[in-house]
């Protein structure tokens, strides 16, 4: 398994794309994979879901058990794809500016996208990041934490959740938070915290479980006139939104 995945880089890297920096096509399928991968400078491609330059596709990971550590550090730099996996474990550092991270966790219920430990650190502005874990699935026990230092930073974040845990650090102004925990057929609640400082923000929260309770917290100094907060809980009915 491993010789094959480095074989597959090394084919990539032979055929030279002729687009700006570099890029890692990566398609792995298998258990207890333990994956690294770093890249320094701008305007660099992890890529999958419909990735640019040259016109990268897959970073598609299958199997259970599975490590994955990236570190990015630079500008303009992209992380992108699937991953389908139950028992996942997944380390992301990002460093520097307008960076972009769109990843989405087993959205067809392959595994489950169960007992999953995420972390994603974040220093810097002007980055957008989109997680959506077990869409369709059932997120049950994901431990999911988020470190972010910096300014006009968007995290949108959308969870099926089980038993899961969602927390973020969020040091800087202007940051953006958008979350929905859904649980339609979840046998336990989720917890959503949240601890802010900083000046103006906006955040989006909703916690949607139907079958169980859901718990939220939120601790937040700085912001002014402009800044906005809102949170809906509902366990059924129609909500008025903010």
């Amino acid at each position: 398994m491993i010789k094959k995945f480095v074989l597959s880089l090394l084919l990539f890297t032979l055929f030279p794309l002729f687009a700006a920096d570099n890029e890692i096509y990566v398609d792995q399928s298998g258990t207890g994979a333990n994956i690294d991968l770093e890249q320094l400078g701008v305007s660099n491609i992890i890529g999958g879901l419909g990735s640019s330059a040259g016109n990268l596709t897959a970073f598609d990971l299958d199997g259970t058990s599975m490590t994955l550590d990236i570190n990015m550090i630079g500008a303009t730099n992209k992380f992108l794809g699937d991953i389908t996996a139950n028992s996942f474990t997944g380390l992301y550092n990002f460093t520097g500016s307008t960076n972009t991270f769109t990843i989405q966790v087993d959205p067809t219920n392959t595994y489950g996208a169960n007992s999953s430990n995420q972390n994603i650190a974040v220093t810097g502005a002007g980055n957008t990041f989109t997680l959506n874990q077990a869409t369709t699935a059932l997120a049950a026990t994901l431990d999911l934490d988020w470190i972010i230092q910096g300014s006009n930073n968007t995290v949108t974040s959308n969870i099926n959740i089980d038993g899961a845990t969602n927390y973020m650090d969020i040091d800087g102004s202007d940051n953006t938070v958008n979350y929905t925990g859904t649980g339609v057929n979840a046998s336990a609640g989720g917890y959503f915290y949240l601890d802010h400082t900083g000046g103006q923000r906006t955040f989006n929260i909703q916690q949607l479980s139907t079958l169980d309770n859901d718990w939220l917290k939120i601790l937040s100094v700085g912001g002014n006139a402009s800044s906005t907060v809102c949170v809906v809980q509902n366990d059924q009915g129609t909500s008025t939104s903010c």
